[in-house]
């Protein structure tokens, strides 16, 4: 049985920025009709990113076989050669020379909170992209160039591949009929608390009306943990303990990684949301996206610490 995960989603280059202080003190409710605020920050650095090459890095890390499905453009051959480096499947991945790779840029501040400017470059034009890729355990719809999440939950579903379905980012880009198709054919959803109480917003269908129509939906709460909806209960992920936040950015896409891995191991879904859980923490110790390192003694030290039972 195939154990690849096809990872539909942007492969960016994040521009990271950290301002020392809080943007709450610094924009005023009965302003922001007219905001107009600047931030200094003292700290910058240009990292990988994007949430499919997260993801895929996370989940190779742990021994799983990520293919990644995406765009990049004419200065993406330096992330390419990385990727290729980690053991990463880039033969679904198209180069278009009239584009430049997406770009986030990414400001945090010290309650972790971010403001992000994206640029989408390359990414537009991944539904180029097909989905048709072969044999694999499972896939992900997460933020990509629009027509690349249509055409790619439609393939998946063709093809009989089961998906989970991560708007992320891309959610506001979709009207409620849109995501009500998409999340009826998925196999799961995931999101953050704030993401869930959109996707509840545009589509009319409460969390527990969302869950039913999937055979897991997936809600992560950063810093209070997660949950797990399925067969009609809802359980909770204990969040996993951690030395200190130092960087927020990629963390839902490690956690999305060590949840696939699980999956494309025939895990369960919470045992396998335990596992996203521990990446996650492992991620949100480490600046960027990518520069965690990862492993498999050390993540299952953390996860019989967390939860009492053994990873693998």
């Amino acid at each position: 049985m195939s154990v690849r995960i096809l990872i539909s989603g942007s492969v960016a280059y994040d521009t990271i920025m950290v301002f020392d202080g809080h943007f709450k003190d610094h924009i005023l409710p009965d302003r922001v009709h007219m905001l107009n605020v600047a931030f200094l920050t003292p700290r910058l650095k240009r990292e990988f990113g994007g949430c499919a090459a997260n993801i895929a890095y996370t989940l190779r890390a742990l021994g799983g076989e990520p293919v990644i499905l995406a765009t990049v453009g004419q200065d993406g051959r330096e992330y390419l050669d990385r990727l290729t480096g980690l053991g990463i499947d880039i033969s679904q991945i198209q180069m278009l020379p009239d584009h430049y790779t997406a770009q986030a840029f990414i400001t945090t501040d010290m309650a972790d909170n971010q403001i992000t400017a994206f640029h989408p470059g390359a990414m537009a034009q991944a539904h180029q992209v097909s989905a048709v890729a072969g044999p694999a355990a499972f896939g992900i719809v997460a933020p990509n160039g629009k027509d690349a999440m249509l055409r790619h939950a439609r393939e998946f579903t063709e093809t009989g591949v089961p998906f989970l379905f991560d708007p992320g980012q891309g959610l506001p880009m979709f009207d409620g009929p849109e995501l009500r198709t998409i999340i009826e054919s998925a196999t799961a959803v995931a999101v953050n608390d704030y993401e869930s109480r959109m996707l509840a917003d545009r589509t009319g269908w409460s969390e527990a009306q969302i869950a039913s129509r999937v055979k897991a939906l997936i809600v992560t709460r950063g810093a209070e943990g997660s949950q797990v909806w399925t067969d009609g209960q809802c359980a909770d992920v204990a969040p996993v303990p951690i030395t200190e936040a130092l960087d927020p950015t990629g963390c839902g896409d490690a956690y999305r990684g060590g949840l696939l891995y699980g999956l494309s191991q025939g895990w369960d879904w919470l045992r396998s949301a335990r596992l996203g859980s521990v990446m996650g923490a492992i991620k949100i110790e480490q600046q960027g996206a990518q520069n965690h390192r990862i492993s498999r003694e050390a993540v299952a030290r953390r996860y019989e610490q967390a939860y009492g039972s053994v990873a693998w």
